[in-house]
């Protein structure tokens, strides 16, 4: 009787717990719809639009002529000799032996049969010695011919006549989903190619902001890039050149996912410049920008989103001239739209100063058009030349307002607004100096500069206010 009092009880007890528990999940757990694949349909393969010769994947074409334009970019950064005083106050005169040269590597792009070769900034800045190695394995020493910082662009050039070079493309015609190649000789092993699409335009990452001015507005692809393909072909599938490898996202150094171009708009533009006059003729128009957004829209009370919001507008500076003021929204540059600062930006640079543009603005609602006459950074429409005493200076230079003049109580002159090796260097010129003479002439300009150096001979005196306000004197050899 025990026993099957004592079952009765076990099997109560079950039955109530399995209640509870139906009890439980019904009221207090969510519903979970698990959905069975059928066995056939759980690999599914789906066969790609053919390849064959003349198919939409078909690369071969493009590739073959295209690879040998590609180059491997060989630097040397060749350090001085360092003197440790703890070495010589232990053990007396340090020997004197050659650190090894520092070495860097990336890649390039032929885009002319006489030798010329576009790379990027970052992979020959600071250089000593730059050698280019063909995708045949030749080698040949290369000459720096202008650099771009703003842009990260750099021209090398070769002496050599008849190489494989690329066509310019139109990266404006590039379409999102589109299939582009990323070509690049990062180890010295010949060219590599991978595959991918244009996933973005007109992207600015900030990998550029310690440069004031800077461009950027990257074509972004899915395209496997990795840090030596830097100054690599970006191509379309004719065979043409629509964007140089830049950047890469990645947390660990290596690709994952994203690369980024620059667009062959933006490098045509720079690469004539730098052949045709040795520096980058930049055009501004005067004005700090940003993007107008949902929040922007609301605390302005715009009617849409659309075009560059103005923050504020140079007081010397085209556009103000032009009638432009703060808070007006840029829709067009010469009928084409921008929507992005990114885009305004990469617009711009394709003029020099003195060139005119049609700007199309809403202020309150309404449409207004301006005509401007586009300016150079130092606040004149003149082409700067950039002769070879200049680059000796190693040393870049802004204009100042006139308020500046003012508050240094001079009438001219340049602010230093960079120094890399060169005579300043050497002397001890730093950023922020205002030069006010060369040579007992007053400068106001680098064509200034330019013009009072090529006639110098001899030793030249350097005359300008340091950032304390007191004057400074400073000499160098030519």
């Amino acid at each position: 009787m025990k026993a099957r009092r004592f079952l009765g009880l076990f099997v109560v007890a079950i039955l109530g717990a399995m209640v509870a528990i139906i009890v439980y999940a019904r009221l207090f757990q969510s519903e979970t719809a698990v959905v069975e694949v059928p066995a056939q349909n759980r690999f599914q393969y789906v066969n790609l639009p053919g390849v064959a010769s003349g198919s939409a994947l078909d690369f071969t074409a493009a590739v073959e002529q295209s690879i040998d334009a590609v180059v491997h970019v060989k630097t040397k950064v060749f350090r001085e000799y360092q003197v440790n005083p703890l070495y010589e106050f232990f053990f007396g005169e340090q020997p004197n032996s050659d650190a090894p040269p520092i070495l860097g590597f990336g890649s390039g792009v032929i885009i002319s049969d006489k030798g010329y070769i576009v790379t990027n900034n970052h992979v020959i800045d600071g250089s000593d010695e730059i050698v280019v190695v063909l995708n045949n394995k030749r080698e040949y020493s290369a000459r720096l011919m202008g650099t771009d910082p703003t842009t990260d662009l750099a021209l090398l050039k070769v002496e050599a006549e008849g190489l494989s070079c690329l066509p310019f493309g139109d990266s404006d015609a590039l379409r999102l989903g589109e299939w582009v190649l990323a070509i690049g000789n990062p180890y010295n092993l010949t060219s590599t190619v991978t595959a991918g699409i244009v996933s973005a335009k007109a992207r600015n990452i900030n990998i550029l902001r310690s440069q004031e001015f800077s461009i950027e507005s990257f074509i972004q692809t899915d395209a496997a890039v990795n840090p030596g393909n830097s100054g690599g072909a970006l191509i379309n599938t004719r065979g043409e050149l629509v964007g140089i490898n830049t950047a890469i996202a990645s947390r660990t150094g290596a690709f994952s996912g994203y690369s980024f171009a620059i667009p062959v708009t933006i490098v045509e533009k720079i690469v004539k410049d730098l052949i045709e006059y040795g520096a980058v003729q930049r055009a501004i128009l005067g004005v700090e920008i940003r993007d107008v957004t949902a929040e922007l829209a609301q605390e302005e009370r715009l009617d849409e989103i659309e075009g560059v919001y103005v923050v504020t507008v140079r007081a010397e500076g085209a556009a103000r001239q032009a009638g432009i003021k703060e808070s007006d929204i840029i829709i067009s540059i010469d009928e084409t739209r921008v929507n992005s600062a990114a885009e305004l930006q990469e617009l711009v640079s394709r003029y020099r100063p003195g060139q005119k543009v049609k700007v199309v603005i809403k202020r309150d609602g309404k449409l207004k058009q301006f005509d401007l006459l586009l300016r150079n950074l130092e606040g004149s429409t003149e082409i700067v030349k950039r002769e070879d005493v200049l680059e000796l200076l190693g040393a870049s230079f802004e204009p100042l307002s006139e308020r500046e003049k003012q508050n240094l109580g001079i009438r001219n002159g340049l602010k230093v607004k960079s120094v890399k090796k060169g005579k300043f260097m050497k002397v001890g010129i730093q950023e922020g100096f205002i030069l006010t003479s060369v040579n007992k002439k007053p400068v106001g300009s680098v064509n200034d500069i330019a013009a009072i150096l090529k006639d110098s001979k001899g030793g030249v005196i350097i005359e300008g206010v340091d950032r304390n306000g007191s004057r400074s004197y400073y000499a160098f050899g030519m």
